[in-house]
């Protein structure tokens, strides 16, 4: 199972940077790189919605389930 980050995808859609971001929500520029890069295990449910209601979108705007793909 494979959960892909969108962030970068809603920042570009409402033509904002990440330092924007970061001042609105009040979370550091590295943990928001971490998680628009994809390297985040985890998201508190308090920033979810911290950064939902400054992009103005829902939770499945910026979380999207891949499943694997078989090797075989």
């Amino acid at each position: 199972m494979t959960i892909v980050i969108n962030l970068d995808v809603m920042l570009a859609k409402r033509k904002m940077r990440l330092n924007d971001l970061s001042d609105a929500v009040g979370i550091s520029i590295q943990n928001l790189s971490i998680l628009k890069t994809g390297r985040a295990k985890a998201i508190r449910f308090s920033t979810l919605s911290a950064i939902c209601q400054v992009l103005e979108c829902q939770p499945g705007d910026l979380l999207e389930y891949q499943p694997e793909q078989d090797a075989g």
